[in-house]
């Protein structure tokens, strides 16, 4: 077991690099590799596959090992389901009737973006898979107890509202996030998987409803 000073000696640093990182991808390399690979898919596969897969997935998950001993979830049983996930099925069903319900209530019909192709189910595959390793099966699962849970998921939920920073600034819905509103969303999902992760203890679920909260997404809007 390692103390809180060992643990805060490593999730500091790990942080504002995850987060300088990212922020330096989406401002230099990101626009560098829409430019210079053509293929949408091919260059959505590179950033959303392999490079978030390097600068999220892999550094977590060996962190996660190196401190295995203090998560809340062992990583040899973070990917097992369990009959405590049967209970959370409910919540697929309601994120496609709260998703479908607003789709029609925006555009007056229900159909399929005529946008959506390869490009976007690839993102579907991978974004549940690297956002919720990080924030879920490794800062979640570190920094959770029952004494402090609601402490722990508000902070893991600001951090999640954080890393989408970058991208709304490059977007240039940065305010518009804020104006709208938008960014309780962010929030609110976060929450969401923080307690499918903690409730279940497995981490298949969150990454389930992150993906299919996206493809309803994609598909939609």
């Amino acid at each position: 077991m390692h103390t809180k000073r060992q643990k805060a000696a490593v999730l500091l640093p790990y942080t504002l690099i995850f987060f300088a990182v990212w922020a330096i991808y989406h401002f230099f390399a990101d626009p560098w590799l829409t430019t210079h690979i053509s293929s949408g898919w091919l260059c959505t596969l590179v950033t959303e596959g392999l490079l978030k897969n390097l600068i999220w997935t892999l550094p977590a998950f060996c962190l996660l090992k190196k401190f295995a001993a203090d998560a809340y979830v062992k990583p040899q049983v973070l990917f097992r389901l369990n009959r405590d996930c049967l209970k959370w099925l409910l919540v697929f069903v309601l994120f496609a009737i709260y998703l479908i319900v607003g789709a029609y209530r925006q555009y007056g019909c229900l159909q399929i973006q005529p946008d959506f192709g390869l490009d976007c189910i690839i993102v579907v595959l991978f974004v549940g898979i690297t956002e919720e390793m990080v924030f879920r099966g490794w800062l979640l699962n570190i920094t959770y107890s029952d004494k402090h849970k609601w402490l722990a998921i508000g902070a893991n939920a600001v951090l999640f509202l954080m890393i989408h920073f970058p991208r709304w600034i490059m977007d240039g819905t940065f305010v518009s996030s804020f104006t709208s509103f938008g960014f309780v969303c962010i929030l609110a999902l976060s929450v969401i998987f923080s307690l499918a992760f903690v409730k279940t203890k497995n981490l298949l679920l969150p990454i389930g409803l992150h993906m299919f909260w996206d493809l309803l997404m994609f598909l939609f809007y």
